[in-house]
């Protein structure tokens, strides 16, 4: 955006517009101030500021942790994982609670996507994804339910994910 016109944003608002969907943006804090500008000057509100991170994955031997299970849903948890999801990611602004609901109906129905949860001691606490194409892995959408928060689920969940992600040829 630093060095692109407005115009470039008029071709992705239309794309959004002419399919009658709202607009959200998730900014690259290395987008820069004048893209944020440009968002602001247009009256958008950007949902959260992101960024990606990468490395290689290599096999990793089994770890557990007591009290902790990770596992890929089944299709009859995805309510429930749409769930946790939003109550983790939720919880400071609760008018994103439908969005994330939402989004996880997605999420968990899409192709090449595994949504995984990891529960303490049965109790399911937090939900991650993982998305699946070509040998690339894209990990997304972790969050943990506030009141069992520092307790290593976390931890376990993106363990977890990157051994299922190797033993799926994910290099």
């Amino acid at each position: 955006f630093e060095t692109r016109p407005p115009a470039t944003l008029d071709k992705i608002e239309s794309f959004f517009f002419d399919r009658n969907s709202h607009v959200d943006h998730e900014v690259s804090p290395f987008a820069g101030a004048a893209a944020l500008s440009l968002l602001c000057d247009r009256g958008y509100k950007p949902l959260e500021l992101s960024n990606v991170l990468y490395r290689t994955i290599q096999q990793t031997p089994a770890k557990k942790t007591p009290g902790i299970t990770v596992y890929p849903i089944k299709p009859n948890e995805a309510h429930l994982w749409a769930t946790i999801n939003a109550a983790g990611w939720a919880q400071d602004q609760p008018e994103l609670v439908e969005t994330v609901l939402k989004f996880s109906a997605i999420v968990s129905s899409r192709e090449g996507s595994r949504c995984f949860l990891a529960a303490l001691r049965g109790t399911p606490g937090a939900a991650g994804t993982l998305t699946i194409r070509n040998q690339v892995a894209l990990f997304g959408g972790a969050a943990t339910i506030p009141e069992l928060r520092r307790q290593g689920l976390q931890s376990a969940l993106l363990y977890e994910r990157l051994r299922y992600a190797f033993n799926q040829g994910c290099d």
